[in-house]
């Protein structure tokens, strides 16, 4: 009984993931109708409704104790600060790079950020690299390498997205907080500023809100629900997985990124592209297959 009972939290950890990442890579299309608005400005309408909405979510669960406990620890305040300007960034330079038609690079810094992941642990974390970690990592940057080398250029909105997710991701583990309260704490820190900027720009009639379509401010209020809800089904989804179940599940969100970038918005995708990108997904394989026989073998260490 307790074998299926496992088997079934397995399955809907599994679906629950799925669909987190799903929504993740479905997220051009949610931001591609607001390009006419500056991309500051959305994030600003983003960090307040998500405020906003889990403000409400915490509410209806009775669940606020925690922030209290939270605010009395100023160490703790200040790396969810920092966390939370990591995370300010990357939905920026996110949000930016799809409106600007740079979906197929906003996807490719998907692609590398678990292999960054480990770059940061082995330089904040003292955690020793494995050789197929570090033929994984290589591969990566000689794929990021080619990349550059053939359109002249770093890939920098990939590489600004996977070190503010990366050092974003750090950041939360030297102050673990559960997904729906940490996302919280985030935007409450940051909905002053943000607000505050939404003031300047109605101030100075570069506001949008209530300016546009109706279809715009539907999507910007909407924006707090979709930034929470595959954050939420992320947390419970992870719960019941194991790291490296999610590891792979993750490739999907980039997956459908970059064929939306592609094959919807038209974005360029030659054959120089496509060799840095098959040098990353193969790095991406021998790391999910390091990780899977890594689970593999504590399994039967355990079962010994």
């Amino acid at each position: 009984m307790s074998s299926a009972l496992s088997r079934q939290d397995a399955s809907r950890g599994v679906l629950f993931t799925f669909i987190a990442f799903v929504i993740w890579g479905l997220f051009p299309l949610y931001w591609k109708p607001l390009h006419h608005i500056p991309a500051l400005q959305i994030l600003c309408h983003r960090i307040v409704w998500s405020a906003v909405f889990v403000a409400g979510i915490l509410t209806v669960r009775h669940n606020w104790a925690w922030l209290g406990e939270a605010v009395r620890q100023p160490q703790k305040l200040a790396i969810f600060g920092l966390s939370s300007l990591m995370l300010s960034l990357n939905w920026l330079i996110y949000i930016w790079a799809v409106n600007a038609g740079h979906v197929v690079e906003a996807s490719l810094g998907y692609f590398i950020n678990p292999l960054f992941n480990v770059l940061l642990g082995r330089l904040f974390l003292a955690e020793k690299l494995t050789p197929i970690q570090r033929t994984a990592v290589a591969l990566a940057a000689a794929g990021v390498a080619w990349i550059t080398w053939c359109t002249g250029a770093l890939p920098l909105i990939a590489l600004s997205l996977a070190a503010t997710f990366g050092l974003y991701g750090l950041l939360r583990k030297k102050a673990p907080l559960a997904s729906l309260e940490g996302l919280a704490l985030e935007t409450f820190l940051m909905a002053p500023l943000a607000l505050l900027a939404l003031g300047w720009f109605a101030w100075q009639g570069q506001g949008a809100f209530l300016h546009e379509a109706i279809s715009s401010d539907v999507l910007l209020v909407g924006a707090g629900v979709v930034t929470a809800i595959p954050l939420l089904l992320f947390a419970a989804g992870a719960r019941r997985l194991k790291l490296a179940t999610v590891g792979l599940i993750q490739y999907i969100g980039p997956t459908i990124q970059l064929a939306l970038g592609v094959l919807l918005f038209g974005e360029p995708f030659d054959s120089a592209k496509l060799a840095g990108f098959s040098l990353i997904w193969l790095a991406l394989l021998l790391y999910s297959a390091a990780g899977l026989w890594q689970m593999r073998a504590q399994k039967r260490a355990a079962a010994a």
